[in-house]
């Protein structure tokens, strides 16, 4: 395997998790800031008001992003999967 193909590889495999976590992360810094600015103007300063509220928020981003994401990771399984043997072609 040529170091270009290895490099082209693993950044198409970060590409793919920055990907798919970017809804949930999306939603945990939404969240965030909105807490904080309720924190700001209440002056209540408890840890478990903004760990609480992102939590919950980022498992429901996860719930409805779920069929998405499944689908980004099947996607490139299958093309990895398929191509395998053009990999293996390539490191001999």
């Amino acid at each position: 395997m040529s170091p270009e193909f290895v490099i082209g590889f693993a950044r198409q495999s970060i590409e793919l998790a920055l990907t798919i976590s970017l809804p949930m992360l999306g939603v945990g810094l939404g969240v965030g800031l909105i807490v904080s600015v309720f924190q700001a103007a209440t002056q209540i300063q408890d840890a478990t008001l903004s760990f609480v509220p992102k939590i919950v928020c980022m498992f429901l981003a996860l719930l409805f992003a779920f069929p998405w994401i499944l689908d980004k990771i099947l996607s490139f399984t299958r093309d990895v999967l398929l191509n395998f043997p053009q990999y293996i072609r390539l490191s001999g």
